[in-house]
């Protein structure tokens, strides 16, 4: 029993020094907080920030109560093997194999400590080579990352989606809102590829498409400065797929940031301001991005600085023909489920990534 007894220890000893490290004291009292907004009488005047605050009490919430539930576990099992050691080793190894993959697992949330990490993340989807294939994969991905954020029990929000002309979409801005949002979605930023037997030609053939995913943490209103001589604004009718219109006056906006070429639109409001003010704030967000990959102290330092973004090697790759895979590139990750991950089962290489930049 000594080996099992001392696995117990190690594990036990790990997560104390966790919790000291996340401090679940201080996340506690923030939990408190917000726990005494939602307690006032006049909270849900405000329905979006109340869901807003619910869904962030919530997320805070779990995210204790796991560390916690985690830690008695694995501190109660080592108190009955301490009194049980005439008991075979067998008995217990199962219980301590599962405790050390949930402990391995929750490790990584130490991995989760940046700056950002915590904040609301921006996703953009833009289809890239392969035409309509393309477009049709920019949906399969915008699908598939609106499944992963509900199974974190993210809130998801699509504000802005540009369709293709015959099936897919051009491009799309996403929203999550939750626990370790921009966190976990830094993974995903970067250039997917797709290999399938195309259902937009007639011979069936095999078809090779691109999308690029671009992901940045949303940041606390007036954070960031943007020169208004640097935007160009344009306002145009807001339009559903096959140029529907949703809306009889020209309320979407699109503002491009001249000196970056950054453009950000936005039309899933009704009220032409709203959607302004929501594109002004994703484009702080993606120029205040820009600013700390191109290690500027400021936005401002942007103008003629910006370095050329090509699309480069893809970052993961989705076969469907002639076998089914997934694969990280960067991480060598991979999986035979590739309907699963489809589908937002993307824990897998969030992990392996986030266990890469360990000791970065």
């Amino acid at each position: 029993m000594k080996p099992i007894i001392d696995t117990l220890h190690s594990l036990d000893s790990e997560v104390v020094a966790a919790i000291e490290q996340l401090d679940l004291s201080t996340k506690k009292d923030d939990l408190r907080g917000l726990e005494e907004k939602i307690a006032q009488p006049d909270f849900w005047n405000d329905r979006a920030e109340a869901e807003q605050v619910s869904s962030q009490a919530a997320g805070l919430r779990r995210y204790i109560e796991s560390w916690e539930q985690l830690a008695d576990e694995v501190h109660t099992t080592y108190e009955l093997a301490q009194m049980d050691e005439g008991a075979s080793p067998e008995d217990y190894e199962k219980t301590v194999g599962e405790l050390q993959a949930r402990v391995d697992q929750a490790m990584i949330t130490l991995k989760l400590s940046g700056e950002f990490d915590n904040s609301p993340a921006i996703m953009q989807i833009s289809a890239g080579v392969g035409g309509t294939d393309a477009q049709d994969w920019a949906q399969m991905l915008m699908e598939m990352y609106v499944k992963y954020g509900n199974m974190q029990d993210w809130t998801v929000e699509v504000v802005d989606v540009s369709h293709g002309e015959e099936a897919g979409i051009k491009s799309a801005t996403l929203e999550f809102r939750g626990q370790f949002a921009y966190g976990k979605l830094k993974s995903e930023k970067g250039v997917h590829r797709l290999v399938r037997l195309s259902p937009f030609n007639s011979d069936n053939l095999r078809q090779t498409s691109f999308a690029l995913v671009d992901v940045v943490p949303e940041l606390p209103e007036n954070e960031a400065t943007i020169d208004e001589k640097d935007l160009k604004i344009d306002t145009y009718r807001s339009s559903g797929h096959g140029g529907q219109s949703v809306n009889t006056t020209d309320s979407a906006v699109r503002i491009t940031h001249i000196p970056t070429g950054t453009v950000v639109a936005i039309q899933n409001e009704r009220s032409q301001l709203k959607n302004k003010q929501k594109a002004m704030s994703i484009l702080a967000s993606k120029l205040a991005e820009l600013a700390r990959e191109q290690h500027l102290e400021s936005i401002a330092e942007l103008r003629g600085k910006l370095k050329s973004a090509d699309w480069g090697a893809q970052i993961r790759s989705y076969v469907l023909h002639p076998y089914t895979k997934v694969k990280d590139h960067r991480t060598d990750f991979e999986t035979s489920d590739a309907n699963g991950v489809l589908a937002g089962k993307l824990n897998g290489f969030v992990e392996a990534y986030l266990k890469s930049q360990i000791g970065d």
